[in-house]
């Protein structure tokens, strides 16, 4: 059975639930189990938290480097090769969303509560204790480059091929939207087997995860901001509610769909961050802003090879542990949620468009909001007009509050930014309910309301549960162990889209040729019936 003829097995349908038994109950229990452990076992889990962590990452730092470098490496060769020109959908697809939406609805989906929590707080850790031996200006400059690292191409890379790849398989060879679909050339019909299992249920958790540490940095951000502004008290218990809270009021995107709630959210996001980054541009430093930014991204772009295949080698030290492989390992586990939602807006899309603009678009973007927040900040510790590092040291989730209390018009700035937050917050629940509900009834898009409303609710559980079980630590820990089996994976997926890529150019190819010999015969018919009516 070639691929675009194959078929899952019978799925389970339900009023209130389309599910994919195989996928959607070892997921579930798996995650039930968790969320008791942690709540059971309690204070204990923060210490295995950590040692997991710090396990994984001494071991196996080198590998998630090298793999991170190989994805980025993979979508640049795709880009630029013969393949470059297949069209996600097929030759005569268009795209259904303007680009102005489509740029909205990556930059809001996969940077988002992110980019907001560490934009100050990245750049004064590494001001504050720098990795390499500088001070001052030097040391300002070696923490921009070392923030870019983290949230440049790299992770773009990541996102950009389970994005292509889902895409191509779904809508150039008509297999369900899953993660097992990318595999059916390597494996055939054995995808809607048991290996298409594990590998969708792997998706789902290293998704809810990666999710869940996302939401957990929100929501220790809003408490932050709302203690800031309101004195509300700024405690674990506080933070399980806020979950709560917004959860609730994601589900009422989830239920409006991808074309209304997460669409128009995604917009507002991209209109909000635009007022508040242009507020920064006019109201902070912005000649210093503008300068910087160019700087910053030259010396990322001269030193790029050196900064992404270092690996701490020459060094005693466990700090690489805490960045560099979280991110990576955070950036991997959120690429099938990412990948999934970039897939299902990027249908019409040629390969060489795809991958330029998912790795450069949202990349620029990202170097100028940290240059414009995280920059003004170094730049008041720099003049030792700011106390915005000692703020950092006592509570990481509130450097960006720190920041606006230094401009005009702190108090709307601040709230701005909780609204900004809390919006942030939805987009990427809502998003995340609608691709893990895609995963679990076997790749279809429209499945029960009830079923969306469950995912949604799941991701707010876990992610109350890792902040009750250990707060940051626990998060991080949870973003490296899902990240590192999927590492695998995707290099597995690399390969198979290779192989998916170049049937479809051989496809196109002879259609082409058959064309060709198709209008050459007309031609000659034409000439020879010409010639004989005369």
């Amino acid at each position: 059975m070639n691929d675009r003829g194959a078929q899952t097995e019978p799925r389970r349908t339900h009023r209130y639930f389309d599910i994919h038994p195989p996928v959607f109950w070892p997921t579930t229990i798996l995650l039930g189990i968790f969320i008791a452990v942690t709540l059971a076992v309690g204070e204990p889990m923060e210490r295995a938290f950590s040692s997991t962590q710090n396990a994984i990452s001494n071991n196996f730092g080198w590998f998630l480097i090298i793999s991170v470098n190989f994805y980025l490496l993979m979508m640049l060769y795709i880009a630029f090769s013969k393949y470059g020109n297949i069209r996600l959908g097929g030759k005569n697809a268009v795209p259904e969303f303007s680009r102005l939406s489509w740029f909205a609805m990556l930059f809001s989906a996969g940077m988002g509560i992110g980019i907001l929590f560490w934009s100050v707080a990245e750049p004064i850790f590494h001001f504050s204790d720098p990795v390499f031996a500088s001070e001052g200006t030097e040391a300002a400059k070696q923490a921009m480059k070392t923030t870019f690292l983290h949230w440049g191409l790299h992770p773009w890379g990541i996102y950009a091929l389970v994005g292509m790849s889902l895409a191509f398989f779904a809508f150039n060879r008509g297999l369900p939207l899953a993660i097992r679909s990318i595999f059916y050339p390597l494996l055939g019909d054995r995808v809607y087997g048991i290996w298409g299992d594990v590998i969708d249920v792997l998706a789902v958790l290293s998704t809810l995860f990666g999710l869940a540490t996302s939401l957990g940095f929100g929501v220790q951000q809003v408490n932050s901001g709302l203690h800031h502004l309101f004195g509300l008290p700024d405690s674990v218990y506080v933070q399980v509610l806020l979950v709560a809270a917004i959860t609730a009021a994601a589900t009422i995107s989830v239920v409006s769909g991808l074309d209304q709630g997460v669409k128009r959210l995604s917009e507002l996001n991209l209109n909000i961050g635009a007022i508040l980054l242009i507020f920064i541009l006019l109201a902070g430093p912005t000649l210093f802003i503008l300068d910087t930014f160019v700087q910053n991204t030259g010396v990322y772009i001269n030193e790029f090879f050196e900064i992404s295949l270092w690996a701490e080698g020459y060094r005693d030290t466990d700090w690489q542990n805490s960045w560099t492989i979280f991110y990576w390992s955070w950036w991997i586990a959120w690429s099938p949620f990412v990948g999934m939602f970039i897939a299902r807006i990027s249908k019409g899309r040629t390969l060489r468009e795809f991958v330029l603009s998912v790795l450069i678009i949202p990349s620029l973007l990202t170097f100028l909001w940290i240059t414009a927040f995280g920059g003004s900040a170094l730049l008041l510790e720099l003049e030792g007009t700011g106390r915005i590092a000692q703020a950092v040291q006592e509570n990481v989730a509130i450097s960006i509050y720190a920041l606006l209390e230094h401009l005009p018009l702190s108090m709307i700035a601040n709230f701005a930014a909780i609204m900004l937050v809390v919006s942030f917050f939805i987009t990427s629940s809502d998003s995340g309910s609608l691709v893990v509900d895609a995963f679990t009834s076997g790749g279809k898009l429209n499945s029960p309301v009830t079923q969306r409303v469950f995912w949604a609710s799941m991701e707010g559980a876990v992610a109350a549960v890792l902040l009750v079980g250990g707060g940051l630590g626990a998060l991080q820990t949870a973003s490296i162990t899902t990240g590192l089996p999927f590492a695998v994976i995707l290099i597995l997926m690399a390969f198979s889209l290779r192989k998916g890529l170049e049937k479809e150019y051989e496809t196109e190819r002879l259609r082409e040729r058959a064309i060709e010999r198709e209008s050459y015969e007309e031609l000659i018919q034409n000439l020879i019936d010409k010639h004989t009516a005369s």
